[in-house]
């Protein structure tokens, strides 16, 4: 039906021909075994907007042959919850047949709406299949995590948009062709989202019919994509160069700067959320331990937009960026975690050293577990200088350098203080 957007019309009919979950739905992948044990099971859905989580849905429960009933945690409530719980005892109790209980953004539902579902999933009479573009772990309640698996889904890569985009245009234009530079820019300002790539191609594609082309240019896609961003962001920069100037302006120590982008995303529609997400990680990339204030400022302020919502929680967050972009730099615990984690993965299994064991049995002091460990409270300064924690045989890799900036100035100095104590006492000697 071409009253219908291209996404609904290009909805797949069979799970097969959905695209980019290879991993969840290929021979031998879990929801592909699912559906051939024929045991349909509680699922979260957890991905990006746009890579099909309505689809799968909607196919799971036609290839488990259930009743499908879709809420959406945004207009829905208790009582819709409810009615759903009504309908689906009403079709086990008439025909035996199961019903699958689809709600989408499942992460705005209160504890008490999530709750509300428990007791249904428990008995069986509902198997809940929910999707969130959020983390589940900190978005859906304990209880019904624990009831449900959580399924990752991911953007869809360049080939899977470019075989959508051929999909779409031999079902729906096939007197129209596309350059693969055109191609090419379509998918990547859809930027892995399958039905942001499918209404900029039906945006396109009708304006090259109305202009009686046969072929999509680039030049066609920039001139209607410059449009539909400046729709979005005010100012026709893409989203994520914009939160690029925005850390940047911050790592830069220009608040100026920093407020200009944190404000031309705001203009732009940016969930604040996601700003202050980016503001937390912000402050331990740029300003670590040179001000370990950064962090707790940029939590507070948050909860403060969590508290107040908009606008009056986007003060919070806009001071906690001007903080950011003054306070003293340091990159050196970002670049020390990077560098430990490198060597972990690149590196054998060391043991751990037998003094730094842990004892807690009679077996194990019996075999030298902890023995000779040197309790650091109990010596000079709480300090047992030249004692060992690294591996034996791992020489010291020197991955933290604290630099000349903030308190970072203070910690260089004790850790050379220590350093020089180390130096004038016998090391450990490994066994």
């Amino acid at each position: 039906m071409k009253n219908q957007p291209l996404p609904e019309r290009l909805r797949p009919t069979a799970l097969e021909d959905v695209l980019g979950q290879d991993h969840l739905l290929a021979p031998g992948r879990p929801l592909h075994t699912a559906v051939q044990t024929g045991r349909p099971h509680s699922m979260i859905l957890w991905g990006p907007p746009g890579v099909g989580k309505t689809s799968i849905a909607r196919l799971l429960a036609n290839a488990f042959d259930c009743e499908f009933q879709a809420i959406s945690a945004v207009f829905a409530g208790v009582k819709e919850i409810r009615a759903a719980v009504a309908l689906a005892q009403q079709l086990r109790d008439q025909s035996e047949r199961p019903t699958i209980l689809f709600i989408d953004e499942i992460h705005r539902f209160n504890k008490s709406q999530q709750d509300g579902l428990l007791p249904h999933v428990e008995s069986g009479l509902l198997t809940f299949i929910g999707a969130t573009t959020e983390n589940p772990s900190f978005e859906v309640n304990s209880a019904l995590l624990s009831r449900a698996r959580v399924y990752v889904l991911k953007a869809l890569e360049s080939e899977s948009q470019q075989a959508l985009l051929k999909r779409a245009l031999q079902k729906d234009y096939p007197g129209l062709q596309i350059e693969p530079d055109a191609a090419a820019a379509l998918c990547e300002l859809a930027d892995g989202d399958g039905r942001r790539l499918l209404n900029s191609l039906e945006q396109t594609a009708e304006a090259a019919v109305q202009q009686d082309k046969s072929i999509i240019d680039i030049d066609l896609v920039q001139a209607l994509a410059g449009s539909s961003t400046r729709r979005f962001d005010k100012g026709g920069d893409a989203f994520y160069d914009q939160i690029s100037a925005l850390h940047k302006s911050v790592r830069g120590s220009d608040p100026d700067a920093a407020l200009y982008w944190f404000c031309r995303m705001l203009d732009g529609g940016t969930d604040p959320r996601y700003l202050a997400r980016r503001i937390v990680r912000m402050a331990w990339e740029d300003i670590g331990l040179a001000d370990p204030r950064a962090m707790q400022l940029c939590n507070d302020a948050a909860a403060t937009y969590e508290r107040l919502g908009s606008p009056e929680g986007e003060l919070a967050l806009a001071q906690a960026v001007i903080y950011l972009a003054v306070a003293a730099k340091s990159n050196a615990g970002y670049a020390a975690f990077n560098a430990a984690r490198k060597y972990v993965s690149q590196d054998q299994s060391r043991p751990v050293p037998m003094h730094l064991r842990n004892a807690p049995t009679k077996l194990m002091k019996t075999l030298g577990h902890g023995k000779g460990y040197r309790y650091a409270h109990a010596e000079a300064d709480a300090y047992a200088a030249g004692e060992q924690y690294l591996p034996d045989g791992m020489p010291p890799p020197g991955w933290y350098q604290p630099v000349d900036r903030g308190l970072e100035i203070k910690i260089r100095e004790k850790l050379e203080r220590l350093g020089q104590r180390d130096a004038q006492t016998q090391p450990r000697k490994s066994p």
